[in-house]
């Protein structure tokens, strides 16, 4: 199994389609469990943190990682928490760079 966290985001081009339900699956499975797929276009997960000011600092370590790999989530920040939503606009679906994105903010949870 390759290691996603591992891999590098890499833009895809306009009429590339998005995953499979089966691909995604097999990406699904190489991710923290308390990622969702919804709909088999999305990856969302939410993060608890204490107060507004931890929910805020992380917000904008996921953006820095944004912008080291140039693959943008839209994050929704509230009060103590941070909503991760992954997709590919472009192909307005999944493609495998979500699920890199997805396991780089997995390993920077765990680190």
């Amino acid at each position: 199994m390759n290691n996603l966290a591992e891999k590098k985001c890499i833009p895809c081009s306009l009429g590339t389609p998005p995953l499979s339900s089966d691909e995604i699956k097999r990406y699904i499975s190489q991710l923290h469990e308390e990622w969702k797929v919804i709909n088999d276009h999305h990856l969302e997960r939410e993060f608890k943190f204490k107060n507004f000011k931890e929910a805020l600092s992380y917000t904008n370590v996921i953006g820095q990682l944004a912008e080291k790999e140039g693959h943008h989530p839209d994050m929704l920040l509230s009060w103590g928490k941070v909503k991760i939503t992954l997709f590919t606009h472009k192909i307005d679906g999944l493609s495998e760079s979500d699920f890199v994105f997805a396991a780089k903010v997995d390993k920077q949870q765990s680190e």
